[in-house]
């Protein structure tokens, strides 16, 4: 019996240089790797429609990215401290689960402001909340004193998209992420993170690829901040991910099925597109409609089901995306593939370069 795999399995050295604070431009001129059983092929993602074949189909995550990082203050008993909340999961029409940062200086019943704290005249709006039960986990409930659409409309203006740590760490957010860190086919709001292999897509992409005959599909996944967060458990079998919400509608899982049938291949673009569809597949490699929470953890020893190829970023070392990818295209495949890349220079992360994958001998995922 082979030892069970931690995180020491999934770890590389990958040089600061590497990680893109900024997407190629166009989006699909992008560097990308073609990983396939016979070996490693550098292009870039404007020829994704010479690498599919007529009849396959891309599975796309349509979840809008909010701006879901709010910045203001903690008011109580006339004392005034700077907070910062990340929204995590909508509860209710006034309520949502947050991460507050510093989480020592809330409390249940505090009031909250975010926004634009001045005062008097070219002040911008307040978002006014009042900070609820905390969990277990350290979320809290907040409830606003918007509600509904009027809510959305309020987080919009006071919100700043919620870049990932490693660029929030290296630059600000500014207005250009609202456009960069939102896929061109984003539809519901609801997300914390962006559906990043999504990103290198543009118009002229999509009109190429169904030129060619490659049909598209569309899910939904609103990706948590749990995708950010590091993996703790020292054995990954240990680990425990976070619920997110999605949506496999009837129309989708039909076009999917009846793909396969004829012989097309389904390629996920993303993990989350993957990780939503190998929650609604059957034994059978057969897709249901689904809506609901998943918490599926995706890694070594789990057959993946649902998917033929995927096209996804390049990604933190230790984390459960990289995990997913070892399940799918076999370790010592990605391994291989990931030295490549890093002594290439391709640019990794959400606003990096990107892959498409198959299966290969040592793989555990569906059939090529």
């Amino acid at each position: 019996m082979s030892e069970p795999l931690t995180l020491a399995d999934f770890d590389f050295d990958l040089p600061e240089a590497l990680i893109a604070l900024r997407p190629a431009e166009p989006r699909d001129h992008a560097r990308l790797l073609h990983v396939t059983a016979d070996g490693l092929e550098d292009r870039r993602v404007d020829a994704l429609p010479a690498l599919l074949r007529p009849g396959d189909v891309l599975v796309f995550n349509d979840t809008r990215v909010i701006p879901a990082r709010l910045f203001g203050e903690r008011i109580r008993d006339g004392a005034v401290v700077s907070v910062e909340a990340i929204l995590l999961d909508r509860r209710g029409p006034d309520t949502w689960t947050a991460l507050m940062r510093p989480g020592k200086r809330v409390r249940p019943g505090d009031r909250l402001s975010f926004g634009d704290q001045r005062t008097g005249p070219g002040a911008g709006p307040r978002l006014w909340a009042e900070a609820l039960s905390k969990t277990a986990d350290g979320e809290f409930e907040l409830r606003f004193e918007a509600a509904g659409p009027d809510l959305d409309t309020a987080i919009r203006a006071a919100g700043v998209m919620p870049l990932p740590p490693y660029i929030a760490q290296r630059r600000p957010e500014d207005e250009r992420d609202r456009t960069d860190y939102q896929t061109i086919y984003a539809r519901l709001d609801g997300s914390v993170a962006a559906p990043t292999a999504g990103l290198h897509f543009t118009d002229r992409l999509l009109d190429a690829l169904d030129a060619r005959g490659v049909r598209r599909a569309f899910v939904t996944l609103h990706v948590g901040a749990g995708t950010f967060l590091p993996v703790k458990a020292d054995r990954i079998e240990d680990h425990r991910m976070h619920a997110e919400w999605g949506e496999v509608s009837r129309a989708t899982a039909d076009l999917l099925n009846e793909v396969r049938a004829s012989g097309g291949r389904i390629v996920a673009v993303g993990t989350t597109s993957t990780r939503l569809l190998e929650t609604a597949v059957d034994p059978d490699g057969r897709i249901a409609p689904f809506e609901g929470a998943t918490d599926i953890f995706l890694r070594p020893g789990r057959r993946l089901r649902a998917i033929d190829g995927l096209m996804t970023n390049f990604h933190l070392p230790r984390s459960t995306l990289l995990m997913l990818l070892a399940a799918f295209a076999g370790r010592e495949r990605m391994r291989a593939a990931y030295a490549h890349a890093v002594a290439q220079g391709y640019r990794f992360y959400s606003y990096g370069d990107t892959g498409l994958w198959w299966p290969g001998a040592d793989a555990e995922g569906g059939p090529r």
